[in-house]
């Protein structure tokens, strides 16, 4: 006699159920399976060209071998408004055994047995080989309304077969309802609620995140109900040292979020498959994928279930927290964002319980139209990363005054304070800062590669090449972002010249770059004699003219109405120091032709070599025009007389 028929003979119907659950939660797959299959099957039959749905995967889950049943769909065809399916009365039994099964823990409510029973005799009236369009319908629609379906008693069975699990559960391991475990198991299951415990504040209020964990056989199984979508499911299982993750969800972009996360702990993913279910996302795709993680031993095995664990609270809500935030971001950078404050910690519910967009737009009109206008975005005011910058900020700012219990219009005074700084910290000088680094990145790049000889090492010439074009485009684009700020605001006018000037000095140190990788080439003969000696020194002047152009600009930065007389003597002399290296330069460049004409006789690297030392000196002609814009800038924050 079975085990299970000897504890029923005994009466002792309660040790029951815990079996009868986990069998009722495999029946669940199944079911799901079927009907899976059933709509595989009316998209197959409907028209040609349809693709095969691989539920390979699912049969495995759900233990069964495909035979027939994987055949089924693509052996169904059309009559009229009648679907064929030869198999359908094998099906058909199938469908009534498991809804049994499923009914079997739940025989106490009363409402679903007899919902069990109607759908029991409905099914054993079909037609052995033939569906239509209502018997259909009625099997695999998940919208409730005034009808029930098949499908919508799997889904109401599972959810009370989940509330009696947890009912049923013969301990709790740190919040986790366990039932029938090894001893082995426990360690596990406590690895991957540590985990979860430590971000499952970052939730607040909304629901989510219930575990209960039994064994099946050799597997260890972890369910995590995430949030209350159907569609939204999370189920571990661990065999010896291997960990199996399978994740559904409704959006594509948070499934890859969910990935992303997830390799950061060693997952691999397999290949992921986009699936239609009557009543889930409104007939839209979902999406299934597994990921698998191979463990070294048992203490590599507890830290995976642990960070796999830490991760999921990150997605609950995190569609509605991403279409809020492309308010102020483009797509991408929304998403890159919520991926930073999960890493962080921070995550997004926070900001969303305080306001979410309306904290940002409170912040963003506080400080008025000098900065903001209506429908302004935030990067395009900020620019990308400062914006980014200032939203994950925000998101810290909520998370902490969630933990702490302060009010939100707390939150919301900060949020102001934190914006203005951000501007005041990060104006129109920063962007100019920011093309004087490219600048300076390309004079020390110049300096050090003459230093080291890059005009007679042609790949090395070459690399740097590509690199300072790359900044010069980077630069480039800084300068696009003046005019279009420019163009909407006119106290950025002004600014966007010094800009357009300023990019002529990224051009001309880009030029020397180039031709520096043209004299690397076949072309060079050698430079014989003071040639190399008079070039390194213009190299170095130049840099020199760029270092001080830098720290000219981090001053200006500061001044305003407090900045001290210190502050103004050490920018001024900063501007006299790139005039110096210009006058210096203006030397040293005939210093240079002087020593080509002695010691180089070959045209092309004659001519080469004088573009080279041109190029040069015309970046220092260019940095001091770009400082006596950088100085009526400055002392126009100064006010006269205060």
């Amino acid at each position: 006699m079975e085990k299970l028929e000897a504890v029923a003979s005994l009466g002792q119907t309660e040790l029951l159920r815990p079996a009868r659950v986990r069998a009722a939660l495999a029946a669940n797959d199944r079911l799901k399976l079927y009907l899976s299959l059933l709509q595989a099957a009316q998209q197959r039959a409907s028209g040609e060209g349809v693709p095969a749905l691989d539920l390979s995967r699912e049969f495995a889950a759900a233990g069964l071998k495909a035979g027939w049943l994987a055949e089924l769909p693509a052996n169904a065809f059309r009559e009229g408004k009648l679907l064929h399916l030869p198999e359908l009365s094998r099906l058909r039994d199938c469908l009534v055994e498991d809804l049994q099964v499923m009914a079997r823990p739940v025989d106490a409510d009363e409402a679903l047995v007899q919902r069990v029973e109607h759908w029991c005799g409905w099914l054993a009236q079909l037609a052995p080989d033939t569906l239509s369009a209502a018997d259909l319908q009625a099997l695999t629609s998940g919208k409730r309304g005034k009808d029930d379906s098949l499908h919508l008693l799997v889904m109401d069975l599972h959810k009370a077969i989940n509330r009696l699990a947890a009912e049923l559960s013969s301990e709790n391991i740190d919040g986790a309802h366990v039932w029938q475990i090894e001893a082995e198991d426990r360690p596990r299951i406590a690895a991957f609620m540590r985990g979860l415990n430590q971000t499952r504040a970052l939730k607040l209020q909304h629901p989510g995140l219930d575990t209960a964990a039994t064994r099946d056989d050799d597997r260890l199984l972890l369910q995590n109900d995430i949030g209350t979508n159907d569609a939204h499911v999370l189920v571990i299982q661990v065999e010896g040292l291997e960990v199996s993750l399978t994740y559904s969800d409704l959006h594509s972009r948070r499934f890859a979020f969910f990935q992303s996360l997830l390799c950061e702990v060693g997952a691999s993913w397999g290949e992921a498959q986009a699936r239609t279910r009557a009543g889930l996302n409104a007939g839209a795709a979902y999406y299934v994928g597994t990921a698998r993680f191979s463990c070294s031993d048992e203490m590599s095995l507890w830290t995976t279930l642990e960070g796999i664990g830490a991760r999921i609270v990150f997605l609950i809500d995190w569609n509605r927290a991403r279409k809020r935030l492309e308010q102020f971001v483009g797509k991408g950078d929304a998403v890159a964002i919520l991926a930073e404050s999960a890493r962080r910690r921070v995550g997004h519910m926070a900001w969303l319980e305080a306001g979410g967009e309306r904290l940002i737009f409170g912040a963003m009109q506080a400080l008025g139209p000098d900065y903001f206008r209506i429908g302004d975005r935030l990067d395009v005011v900020m620019g990308t990363e400062r914006a980014r910058g200032f939203v994950l900020d925000v998101m810290a700012l909520a998370s902490a005054a969630a933990q702490q219990h302060q009010p939100l219009a707390l939150v919301a005074d900060d949020a102001r304070l934190l914006l203005a700084r951000y501007l005041h910290r990060h104006d129109e000088f920063d962007l100019l800062a920011e093309h004087a680094a490219y600048c300076h990145a390309m004079a020390e790049g110049l300096r050090d590669g003459l230093a080291h000889g890059y005009e007679r090492d042609r790949n090395a010439a070459r690399v740097f090449a590509e690199r300072a074009k790359d900044w010069e485009r980077a630069a480039d684009q800084l300068v696009m972002d003046a005019r279009a700020r420019a163009e909407a605001r006119p106290r950025w006018q002004a600014f966007a010249e010094v800009v357009e000037t300023a990019d002529d000095v990224a051009d001309a140190l880009e030029e020397a770059a180039f031709l520096l990788s043209l004299i690397a080439s076949d072309h060079h003969r050698g430079w014989r004699g003071e040639v190399h000696q008079s070039m390194q020194l213009l190299a170095d002047a130049v840099l020199t003219a760029a270092q001080d152009h830098v720290r000219a600009l981090e001053i200006a930065r500061t001044l305003g109405e407090r900045s001290s007389a210190e502050d103004h003597e050490e920018f001024v002399a900063a501007l006299w120091r790139v005039l110096n290296a210009e006058r210096q330069c203006d030397v040293l460049l005939r210093d240079v032709r002087r020593a080509l004409a002695e010691h180089v006789s070959d045209a092309a690297t004659l001519n080469l070599s004088t573009d080279f030392a041109q190029a040069l000196e015309a970046a220092t002609d260019w940095l001091l025009a770009t400082g006596y814009g950088v100085r009526r800038l400055a002392f126009s924050r100064v006010r006269v007389g205060e």
